[in-house]
């Protein structure tokens, strides 16, 4: 590490240790997952980052300061995610990255799914009686896994907007992992919650005191393991990843799980990231920009609007009755096309014009009533094949940055390593992914195959929903995203109508009340106003479910003194710049 960076990094891990609050003898009480702490909107005039904890936000902004790109600052914060959030995200999952490039003024798409083994067949998650296994017990098994793509997703998009040696941005996370970090109180809490990484040996020591015990929060833990897995990286390039030790010591473990899956070395070797064409569409007077398949979230998000822009909604007040009536029933109805028809393209057609036609979004607002819709059914868009239709995926392990550098590039990344801590499949340092259950458990319903099914070399659905808006004069104007598994298109399209339909501000429409459909009940976040909207709403026909609902969404909007940014109460993500 060269020796400004490693003035910059130490002088960044001690302000984010400070802003934590932890050190090695304090032990304050974690918060409950999914209770609200106020904060406050950051304004900076040049750059800035936000990300799901301090460290994470401290290492992008040292990249920013270093005169490294959006880019550079997302990897460096994508690397302390991998440590110290590591139920989130990783080395071991996948990633999908929106870049705007201020020179080219062109915005890139990059794919950094995960994939299905070269042996992966249909019937991957049925049992001997041809049954779906039960939810965890296909999560914590080797057959989960599919191939990590964010290291191969990182490097392609560094290529062409790093700034940075590609070895920089790894450096504060390799410095935080060998010298040690601060137990996060969220991390803490998940552990207390799912004790499945105790039956681990080398995550037991890094995580749980000798009685069995998450360390308590504040402790110092040190995961030297993961610090020389970064190093071969940052010195080797993703290849140091994708073949080698690495590479062997991953098929090994998979392998040896007492669920043991059939990921290969030449599968590693085998995978190659994707860049794909952005799916934008107009809202009002906005362009928003997100992912295509085998994400759902850019077309479901971009359907949500569509179909919302062609109701009353523009009328309806926020905390109104009539909102969560509209929003949730356009969810409804984006929902059940999404669930129908996104799948990875290379292997199944998809109608996404016909998805986002005009024609068509008027069609689905139409079936929009006074009342209820209870469950939409889904259309038959132009282009359209005939699929069966598979519920809305579930999962908790993800996390969303988002970046604006000083020269006005932009990074929204949305990582994931699915269920919380994955497949519980810990090697070098690192969690391995439980990608391969976000595809269809059941390959054929009613004599239709599902689009979504298990297939050799394929990518599952994803509801990842990183976005980037511009403006009418097609200047770059928000950057956003979330974590939060298949509502993440809820949580995406909530706050972007709360900031360019009721006019809130980026941490006002991020922290406002979590709210839709994803065509079952309709959500509402506990503990917020909108609790008692629910009887108006029955009268509607809801069928009401009231839940946490923890989002982690991190935004960026462009203010006439430069760039606001908002991090979500329910986490502990920061926005760090100047």
């Amino acid at each position: 590490m060269n020796e400004r960076l490693s003035s910059i990094v130490i002088q960044a891990a001690a302000a984010a240790f400070f802003f934590s609050g932890c050190h090695a003898q304090a032990q304050p009480q974690p918060e409950p997952a999914g209770r609200l702490q106020a904060k406050q909107a950051f304004v900076a005039k040049r750059q800035v980052v936000v990300a799901a904890h301090p460290l994470a936000a401290e290492a992008g902004h040292a990249m920013l300061k270093l005169g490294g790109s959006a880019l550079d600052a997302a990897i460096a914060a994508q690397m302390v995610l991998s440590l110290v959030e590591p139920q989130s995200s990783g080395i071991g999952g996948g990633a999908f990255l929106l870049v705007w490039s201020a020179k080219d003024q062109r915005l890139y798409a990059y794919d950094g799914r995960e994939s299905a083994p070269a042996a992966a067949r249909a019937d991957r998650f049925l049992d001997g009686s041809g049954q779906p296994l039960a939810h965890l017990d296909a999560v914590a098994n080797g057959r989960s896994v599919g191939v990590p793509g964010v290291l191969a997703a990182l490097e392609l998009a560094h290529r062409r907007h790093g700034k940075l040696a590609w070895r920089e941005p790894f450096q504060p996370a390799i410095l935080h992992a060998a010298e040690g970090y601060a137990m996060p109180e969220r991390l803490h809490a998940l552990l207390e919650w799912d004790g499945a990484l105790r039956e681990v040996r080398d995550a037991k020591d890094i995580y749980f005191d000798a009685a069995g015990r998450p360390r308590p929060v504040g402790s110092l833990l040190k995961n030297p393991a993961l610090a020389g897995t970064l190093r071969r990286i940052a010195l080797g390039g993703a290849r140091a990843f994708y073949e080698g030790e690495i590479a062997q010591d991953i098929v090994r473990a998979v392998a040896s799980h007492r669920r043991p899956g059939d990921l290969t070395e030449r599968d590693l070797a085998a995978y190659r990231a994707i860049e794909r064409e952005p799916l934008c569409g107009l809202y009002r007077e906005h362009r928003v920009c997100g992912m295509p398949p085998p994400s759902s979230g850019g077309v479901a998000v971009l359907q949500m609007l569509g179909i919302l822009e062609r109701t009353d909604f523009a009328r309806a007040a926020p905390n109104s009755v009539d909102a969560v009536h509209l929003f949730s029933e356009a969810g409804r109805l984006a929902y059940a096309d999404r669930n129908r028809y996104v799948a990875d393209p290379a292997f199944v057609p998809q109608p996404l014009a016909g998805l986002l036609a005009p024609e068509y979004l008027t069609a689905r607002a139409a079936l929009i009533g006074a009342r209820s819709m209870g469950a939409a059914q889904p259309g038959m868009p132009q282009g359209a094949l005939a699929w069966s239709d598979v519920p809305a995926e579930v999962s908790a392990g993800t996390s969303h940055i988002s970046v604006v550098d000083a020269e006005g590039n932009a990074v929204a990344m949305t990582t994931s390593i699915e269920y919380a801590f994955g497949s519980r499949i810990f090697v070098r340092g690192f969690l391995l992914n439980n990608q391969l259950t976000d595809f269809a458990f059941v390959p054929e319903s009613a004599g239709r195959l599902a689009a979504n099914r298990v297939e050799a070399g394929k990518r599952p659905r994803s509801s990842m929903a990183p976005t980037i808006v511009f403006d009418r004069a097609g200047r770059l104007q928000m950057v956003l995203g979330s974590p939060g598994g298949s509502v993440i298109i809820n949580y995406v399209a909530k706050t972007l109508v709360a900031a360019l339909d009721w006019g809130m501000d980026m941490q006002e429409a991020i922290a406002s009340p979590n709210f839709g459909s994803m065509n079952g009940p309709t959500l509402i976040e506990r503990g917020t106003p909108y609790e008692d909207l629910g009887d108006a709403l029955a009268e509607r026909g809801h069928i009401l479910k009231f839940t946490r609902l923890t989002s982690g969404l991190h935004g960026i909007e462009r203010v006439p003194e430069g760039w606001r940014a908002g991090a979500d109460p329910r986490r502990e993500g920061v926005a760090r710049g100047e």
